[in-house]
């Protein structure tokens, strides 16, 4: 059965697939942290310059791969952030960089996320995994809801590759991740889909906003983690997280 099979028992209205995010010559790009090409090789000598100036298609990851940050893009980010601003994953060509990190450490993780892993979003549980009930097509509730209005940012658990984005059928606007671990996280009932399928991102990385798409009762961010791709192959949400050192 395919990603975006049953979820609620299908009704007749039909969501409307919300457009990814575009980019315009000169204006800032949505760029995942990770597997992007485009950052400058580092020099022979292996020695960070002082400053570096963003190209398109260069990442935080790359850069402070190839220009050797000690500490990693969380530090280059933690150096820049007054002129990247709250989003890491969103960074302008021209941007002059500050390369640092001579024995500074990452930026600390925060309350919501452990271990390179973070929460899908900022709100309260809503219905929880295996409820049983005939609204399901599977007789019970396949995810984690998780409380929110819509246009609530919506982020990767894990680093990974997207699989799918964009209509989900009952699951409305939709986004299905390959975690790095092997393990398929999913994002449903979204208003905006800001990834698009092959991309890959980071954990915490923003992928799109919450919303109520498809067949909901009301603005929530349905989240299933899977052994697969496809429908029915859930496990528990809330578990795999703090699995993996991640609370809300």
């Amino acid at each position: 059965m395919s990603a975006q099979a049953k979820h609620r028992r299908p009704k007749t209205r039909r969501a409307t697939r919300a457009a990814a995010l575009t980019t315009v010559s000169g204006a800032a790009l949505a760029l995942p942290l990770i597997g992007a090409t485009g950052a400058q090789a580092a020099d022979s000598a292996g020695a960070a310059p002082a400053t570096y100036t963003v190209k398109s298609g260069d990442t935080l990851a790359k850069i402070a791969q190839n220009r050797h940050v000690e500490g990693g893009w969380k530090r280059l980010y933690q150096d820049n952030r007054s002129v990247i601003g709250a989003d890491a994953s969103l960074i302008k060509a021209g941007t002059k960089l500050t390369l640092g990190g001579a024995g500074g450490s990452a930026t600390p993780a925060s309350a919501t996320t452990g271990g390179g892993y973070a929460m899908p979003v900022e709100g309260s549980a809503g219905t929880p995994y295996h409820a049983n009930g005939a609204m399901w097509s599977s007789g019970y509730h396949t995810g984690t809801d998780f409380v929110v209005p819509t246009g609530t940012p919506v982020k990767a658990v894990a680093n990974g590759t997207v699989v799918s984005a964009g209509d989900g059928g009952a699951y409305g606007n939709q986004i299905v991740i390959e975690n790095a671990d092997g393990y398929y996280s999913q994002y449903a009932h979204l208003s905006s889909v800001g990834v698009s399928a092959g991309q890959t991102v980071t954990a915490g990385a923003r992928i799109g906003l919450s919303g109520a798409t498809g067949n909901v009762t009301g603005p929530h961010l349905h989240f299933e983690i899977r052994t697969t791709p496809n429908y029915g192959s859930d496990v528990d949400p809330v578990a795999y997280l703090r699995g993996h050192g991640v609370t809300g």
